[in-house]
């Protein structure tokens, strides 16, 4: 009798013979933007898609897939995201300030990104009695997670998907960032440890209790865990790993600890960029899934040596680059990456494809449409791929040889 998705997703991850490659999409970071969407709505009439205007993700504009959708692109994961809370929506431009006070502005529609010019909530905090008296979230809002119990329930007892608690809309150190502005945050984790902890300790405290009352609606029927914080640009860390280790780390494994002592679950912990030099310690810190793996990033894109070094510790979710490949790549380059990621990465398991951020409007639609059918159509077991791979058509080899051409 064939696998379950669930079950399959639990073979996959403990490496004992799993029957496909899990394949995800639709969680807030790894939907499609709702441009995009319209597009292969039109390009897939006989799905009646409804959802173009059905927000997820208010900040990246993407959208809650329709399950047609879903079920057409043969997606394993069914994912259950918080309710957007506690938001006010700015008077003096298109924008909102989030449940932190951070605040938003629009970018013609297209998607929101923190505006940088308004003075961050935390700005003028001095000391760690100001960053007390700060006007925090309330943690335990029922309405962050009206609904998603009952739904998590119902999917449990009437599909076989891989059902996800999605991200809280924070992670630890950019929630600080946000908060406190950037420069400042930074200077503070050097100059004014004690004030930095006194805000990294104080988010880490309402993200467990966030979680804990999350996992008391869902925990019981989910499997995985999502968990978002970036650490690298497309070159470097955003800090040293010494810096990392010493302010950063100590909050993180509070966090992944916490969850994964409310529920049953496997952590996936997302970072994009080159964080190739703290995987290590995202591993100590109890993540067991790492997510995106950005292949166009410094030190990421050798996915087999990834697989070599930590690949018996964590498993791996992505590796489908959207920032290059996916909106640039032809046919035969599309299939070669499936391929060469698949073997590398997911040979005996410990693998999940998908896209490794949101897909964007300026991925053609035809190779969204081609990645989810090739993927499908490659990702049997045992894998086995050499006629793909032979053809050697690497797009970021082709973008190597134009640049040095």
């Amino acid at each position: 009798m064939a696998m379950t998705p669930r079950e399959n997703f639990k073979a996959a991850m403990d490496r004992t013979g799993p029957e496909w490659v899990p394949m995800d999409m639709g969680k807030h970071i790894g939907s499609i933007h709702k441009k995009h969407y319209a597009e292969l709505a039109k390009a897939l009439p006989e799905l009646d898609l409804k959802n173009s205007a059905v927000i997820l993700d208010r900040m990246a504009q993407t959208v809650v897939p329709d399950e047609s959708l879903l079920q057409y692109f043969n997606i394993d994961f069914r994912w259950l995201v918080p309710n957007w809370v506690q938001l006010t929506e700015r008077e003096d431009m298109d924008g909102y300030f989030d449940m932190w006070g951070v605040p938003y502005k629009g970018a013609h529609g297209d998607h929101y990104a923190v505006d940088s010019q308004a003075t961050a909530p935390l700005a003028h905090c001095e000391t760690v009695e100001d960053v007390e008296a700060f006007a925090w979230p309330d943690p335990e809002d029922p309405a962050q997670f009206a609904g998603l119990g009952e739904r998590a329930r119902e999917l449990y007892e009437t599909t076989g998907y891989v059902l996800g608690a999605d991200a809280i809309k924070a992670g630890p150190l950019m929630s600080a960032l946000q908060m406190r502005g950037y420069e400042k945050y930074f200077m503070d984790m050097v100059i004014n440890p004690e004030l930095s902890d006194a805000i990294l300790g104080k988010i880490t405290d309402l993200l467990c209790r966030m979680w804990t009352r999350f996992m008391d609606e869902v925990g019981p029927y989910v499997q995985i865990a999502y968990v978002t914080d970036d650490l690298g640009t497309q070159t470097s860390l955003l800090l040293s790993p010494k810096l990392y280790r010493k302010r950063i780390k100590p909050f993180h494994t509070q966090l992944h600890q916490h969850i994964k002592s409310c529920a049953d679950v496997k952590l996936m912990m997302h970072t994009d960029g080159a964080v190739l030099p703290l995987i290590e310690d995202l591993i100590e810190t109890g993540a067991d899934i790492l997510n995106p793996v950005q292949t166009s990033t410094a030190g990421m894109d050798d996915t087999a040596a990834l697989n070599e070094k930590f690949g018996d510790r964590l498993a791996f979710h992505g590796a489908m680059d959207v920032q290059q490949m996916m909106p640039n790549a032809t046919g035969e380059e599309l299939r070669w990456e499936i391929a060469r990621r698949m073997t590398d990465l997911g040979s005996d398991g410990g693998y999940i494809i998908a896209p490794c951020h949101n897909i964007g409007h300026d991925i053609p639609v035809e190779n969204t449409l081609a990645f989810f059918r090739m993927a499908h159509e490659m990702g049997r077991y045992p894998i086995a791929l050499d006629d793909a791979l032979a053809s050697n058509a690497s797009y970021f080899e082709r973008l190597r040889r134009e640049g040095d051409a």
